[in-house]
């Protein structure tokens, strides 16, 4: 029989290409077609640059880049403003929501590696950028895949999102869990690991399913090996640089890790 984890009491888990959606997929096109939609062509990587936060913040990040901004002032004669920005997370909201469904799916090898961290004695809690009103179409399509939290953070349950450490603080507070040494954040985003690290986490970064490569499942299968090495380092670096105290490929590979950090956290290592 395996032995309980001895200092290490819970994980918290982000979503979107940690736990579910391989590749982030499911927001990145979407603030695309929104900010087309007003004469402003946002490249994937403008889109993708800020994920992992709110998702009116993470539209606002967007607006707010130089060439954002320089584009939508050509455009439009004047800067963006904050009416802007609630019209097109207004726009945001139900194209996000029509898509969800499509982009459910379990990363592989997540529920098995949850279930033996349960095992084990680790409460399992979450949080996303997403709101309520999406986490509604996500965790039910995750429950009947084997996949369900004990709790379920979004971004309208703190005053301020990611990388502030206020969904955290709730997470630990719900779990029942503390001090915050004793808690691991996984994230696949520089915001989340950054949250993790202002909440005083150890924190593990997905790279290969994550954000930072920005890949499906298949697309990541076709890509030639010496295309895929290139593309897991620069999201080793991206989620380094943003503190992560480890980086893996996926959840999947989780176990060993989380071995290593109670081992060291038995030690008397706590994350710095």
């Amino acid at each position: 029989m395996t032995q309980n984890f001895t200092h290490l009491r819970a994980l918290v888990l982000d979503w979107a290409g940690t736990t579910i959606d391989h590749g982030s997929r499911a927001p990145a096109a979407v603030f695309q077609s929104v900010f087309a939609s007003r004469g402003v062509d946002i490249t994937i990587v403008e889109a993708r640059e800020p994920m992992g936060r709110a998702k009116r913040d993470h539209i606002l990040a967007i607006a707010t880049m130089t060439r954002v901004a320089q584009a939508w002032q050509a455009e439009h004669g004047r800067p963006i403003s904050d009416d802007d920005v609630d019209a097109i997370y207004d726009e945001f909201l139900p194209i996000q929501k029509s898509i969800l469904g499509d982009h459910c799916e379990m990363i592989d090898g997540v529920v098995d590696a949850i279930d033996q961290c349960r095992s084990r004695g680790l409460k399992i809690g979450s949080s996303t950028g997403y709101t309520q009103e999406l986490m509604q179409i996500v965790a039910p399509a995750a429950r009947q895949q084997g996949y369900d939290p004990d709790v379920i953070l979004c971004a309208d349950d703190a005053p301020r999102g990611r990388p502030a450490p206020f969904l955290l603080f709730e997470a630990a507070k719900r779990l029942d869990v503390f001090p915050m040494h004793r808690i691991v954040k996984v994230d696949d985003t520089q915001v989340g690991i950054e949250a993790g690290r202002n909440a005083g986490c150890w924190t593990v970064g997905i790279t290969r399913s994550g954000n930072c490569v920005g890949l499906s499942q298949q697309q990541w299968d076709e890509l030639p090996l010496d295309q895929q090495q290139p593309k897991l380092a620069a999201a080793v670096q991206q989620l380094t640089t943003a503190g992560a105290h480890y980086t893996i490929e996926s959840v999947a590979l989780l176990v060993p890790v989380l071995n290593e950090i109670d081992a060291r956290s038995q030690a008397g290592e706590r994350p710095g």
